[in-house]
């Protein structure tokens, strides 16, 4: 049924958290990273890629204030898109996003990419190799890093339990492409506690494909992230 009408890509970018774990004080999305807010990294990872998007959305909180200043251009075409419809966690915020894709015209058998905010160093390249490997895959898939490190699981009392063969073990990141339809069920059937696309639908049953990612895709979310990613971003900068 995928190959009645033409697939079209759609680009979701939750951005309503609050940054707790960050000790900013206040959303990270906003905080100021080489020289601009840190969600505006992320944007212009997707805008660069704008001819592959029907749409360009970004999630926030019903109440933000915050994103008109931080990012003054958003939306700047008919294909970026505000949805004020953020909700309490992270899957709650995706939901609701997809359904106001699918209010404005999305259709359930178009992919749709959801992007972590924080993960501003994502790349193109990296977005476009994560569209080439699932846009013919009967489920869809993520980026995601083989796990380097030993793994240990702690006791109750934070004493190592056991070490965990690494062989098998990656790093989920995103973005995470799925069929829009396919997701929201998923995700409305699995409720708020995943922390992520892929663990609703494997919940479904299914087996998403794991895409190799970079260890620059990270998630900024401590005090030290921040260092790092601006580290990161001059770096390319000064390579440009």
């Amino acid at each position: 049924m995928h190959n009645s009408h033409p697939s079209h890509f759609h680009a979701l970018i939750p951005c309503a958290g609050s940054g707790s774990r960050a000790g900013a004080g206040g959303p990270k999305q906003y905080q100021r990273l080489a020289g601009r807010a840190l969600v505006a990294h992320t944007v212009d990872a997707f805008r660069a890629l704008a001819d592959r998007f029907s749409t360009i959305a970004l999630v926030v909180a019903p109440d933000d204030r915050e994103v008109s200043s931080a990012l003054p251009t958003f939306p700047k075409s008919a294909g970026e898109r505000l949805l004020q419809v953020g909700g309490a966690t992270r899957a709650a915020s995706v939901r609701n996003g997809l359904i106001a894709l699918r209010q404005q015209g999305a259709k359930a058998h178009d992919w749709v990419l959801v992007h972590d905010a924080a993960r501003c160093l994502v790349t193109p390249t990296q977005i476009e190799a994560l569209i080439a490997a699932c846009e013919h895959d009967a489920v869809g898939g993520l980026l995601a890093q083989r796990l380097a490190d030993t793994l240990k699981s702690a006791s109750p009392d934070g004493r190592v339990q056991a070490t965990l063969a690494r062989a098998d073990k990656w790093l989920a990141q995103t973005p995470q492409m799925f069929r829009l339809g396919i997701l929201l069920d998923a995700l409305e059937k699995a409720g708020d506690a995943v922390t992520d696309e892929a663990s609703a639908i494997e919940a479904l049953g299914l087996a998403p494909l794991l895409v190799p990612g970079s260890v620059q895709n990270f998630k900024v979310t401590y005090p030290e992230d921040f260092a790092l990613a601006e580290a990161v971003l001059r770096s390319r900068a000064r390579s440009n």
